[in-house]
């Protein structure tokens, strides 16, 4: 057999878009087709074949060019960038056209003209993270491009770019303006949340401290680099802004930030409190703020320990901030990520409106079939009105449940909610459960910071029969996220309590998760068989009751829990609640 040959070669790869393009087509789609295919035509085509670039394919609104060497491409990248400038000049900023361009160096497949790999989707994601206006390049070609060119670039550290293995350090370009861009326009805000974490103030008179204050604020921006959803400044950007008087609606406004982290360091003895608060940068309006107290015993521990709390609050208190920001646009304004946002916030209302979030969830998914935060939740939606048991064509849900959560899995979205809500949804219909309870660990090895994951995990470990380690790992997402309903949790600490057989202790958990979620009908369910083992049948009679008027499922058609005696137990006890509720 002929052996194919797979032909490679090393290049420098240009990847562009145009920045908010799905904005301005919703605006004006003709004008602003001709716009583009005007600016691609005059001034983009001709710029690439002056640098010897070979433009490899458009898509739509995108453009891949492959270039001989990175000097070239970053050249090419910079005259293209401070031209658009120009020809924007009296354009209407609605209406202005802003390329974002990636540029990596590496080896690539050449197959029918076209080109492929790791490379290329380097580039790409590194076009995802450029400003508009500007451009992103990857290590390897700031050293290729090092001395060489009249362009500055700032370290904006390792990025985790998204189906990108490795980390991959980046740096972007601080393009000198032209005459005809003066006075310098402020940077567009991000298409995701964005944050920038300020120099925290030493207040303690000890300079010394200025190094624990620089260390605690820097493990901070790793820990919220790890939210795959959240854009975050860069330590050299924010900390131009050390020993200065801070207006917060400055830097929000010059960095393109939506929210700012601001705080300070206090040192007493061998102790130390650190102060931190979040602000919404437009309004000033503080949204969270805590202190942590520690000892100076061990600095790291206590630098990672402040990271990892702080992360963790703020995730869950971006997105409170983001569902309302997000609630407040006009209909006709919103793309796949409010669509998803709206959907989270109207389950996990007391209400839980899931027929509402599924058709919140069709028209983000109408948007972007392959959007895999979408799909996961799509899973969830069915995976809970199973788990209520309600007036329901169970195993037609429960198939659609399961087909959403690998759907999502196959778009090879690593952002930890996808991977989350998969796996709890494939836990509960009986997928390998060592398997899922690793493809949880993922999510947190990703970003330990993950106050969602330690639930997942809590869960399917409760499930697998490790209730030490579920009750554990349940207290550890309450640690990382104090302020979240707590119905969830007390939800499963009744549950393991019940399994152990400990009703006493299920009983006041279970009661309490059912003010917390009185529409969360498995709680319900775990109340009567605790109170059945304990004797107290005229209570588990109330609670039968109540679930008859919801479901006629009050025994539920399927059980998670994967050892018998669990199971046996929490039967035994519901069985007994519905033959003295007959």
């Amino acid at each position: 057999m002929t052996e194919v040959r797979v032909e490679r070669r090393l290049a420098a790869i240009f990847a562009a878009d145009v920045a908010g393009y799905s904005r301005l087509m919703g605006i004006d789609e003709e004008g602003t087709l001709k716009r583009v295919n005007a600016h691609r035509r005059e001034f983009l085509e001709p710029t690439v074949a002056r640098y010897h670039g070979r433009i490899v394919k458009r898509t739509g609104d995108g453009v891949l060019i492959e270039f001989p060497s990175a000097v070239e491409a970053v050249r090419c990248a910079a005259e293209v960038q401070r031209g658009m400038s120009e020809r924007n000049q009296g354009v209407a900023t609605d209406e202005r056209i802003d390329l974002r361009i990636g540029i990596h160096v590496g080896d690539i497949i050449i197959e029918e003209g076209d080109i492929f790999g790791d490379g290329v989707n380097i580039a790409a994601r590194l076009e995802g993270i450029a400003e508009p206006g500007s451009m992103c390049i990857s290590d390897d070609a700031f050293r290729q491009v090092g001395g060489k060119i009249d362009v500055t670039f700032e370290d904006i550290g390792e990025q985790h770019l998204k189906n990108i293995a490795r980390r991959v350090r980046a740096y972007r370009a601080q393009l000198a303006k032209s005459a005809a861009d003066a006075p310098a326009a402020l940077p567009a805000l991000p298409d995701r949340p964005s944050i920038a974490v300020l120099p925290f103030q030493n207040l303690s008179g000890d300079p010394e401290q200025e190094f624990f204050a620089d260390g605690v604020v820097e493990e901070i921006i790793t820990a919220l680099s790890r939210i795959p959803w959240l854009f975050v400044i860069a330590r050299n950007s924010t900390f131009t802004y050390k020993g200065q008087k801070i207006d917060v609606k400055q830097v929000g406004r010059e960095l393109g930030v939506r929210y700012v982290l601001e705080g300070s360091v206090r040192r007493g003895g061998g102790r130390v409190r650190i102060t931190a608060q979040l602000i919404e940068a437009e309004t000033g309006a503080h949204l969270w703020a805590d202190r942590f107290d520690g000892s100076l015993e061990d600095v790291f521990d206590l630098q990672d320990e402040v990271a990892i709390q702080v992360a963790g609050v703020i995730e869950p208190t971006l997105q409170v901030a983001e569902i309302a920001r997000s609630s407040s646009r006009p209909t006709t304004d919103l793309t796949a990520y409010d669509l998803y946002l709206r959907a989270t916030a109207t389950v996990f209302s007391r209400a839980r409106h899931i027929t509402e979030a599924m058709e919140l969830l069709d028209q983000a998914l109408a948007r972007d079939p392959n959007y895999g935060p979408a799909l996961a939740w799509y899973g969830l939606c069915y995976f809970l009105r199973c788990l209520d048991g309600r007036d329901i064509d169970w195993k037609l849900e429960a198939t659609k449940s399961v087909d959403f959560a690998r759907r999502a899995l196959r778009t090879g979205d690593e952002d930890p909610a996808t991977l989350a809500n998969s796996a709890i949804t494939l836990g509960y219909f009986g997928e390998d459960i060592d398997a899922m309870i690793a493809l949880a660990g993922r999510t947190l090895t990703t970003n330990p910071s993950f106050a969602r994951g330690w639930h997942v995990s809590a869960v399917l470990r409760l499930w697998a029969g490790q209730v030490k380690r579920a009750v554990e790992d349940e207290r550890a997402c309450l640690r990382l996220s104090p302020r979240v309903r707590t119905g969830w949790a007390l939800h499963l600490f009744g549950g393991a309590y019940l399994i152990e057989g400990r009703f006493d202790e299920s009983v006041p958990q279970l009661r309490l998760a059912i003010e917390e979620e009185p529409n969360f009908l498995e709680p319900y369910r775990l109340l009567a068989a605790s109170y059945a083992h304990l004797g107290r049948l005229d209570d588990s009679r109330e609670v039968v009751k109540r679930l008859r008027a919801s479901t006629p499922h009050v025994i539920p058609v399927h059980i998670p829990y994967r050892k018998t005696e669990h199971r046996d137990l929490y039967l035994s006890g519901l069985r007994r609640a519905v033959e003295a509720a007959t």
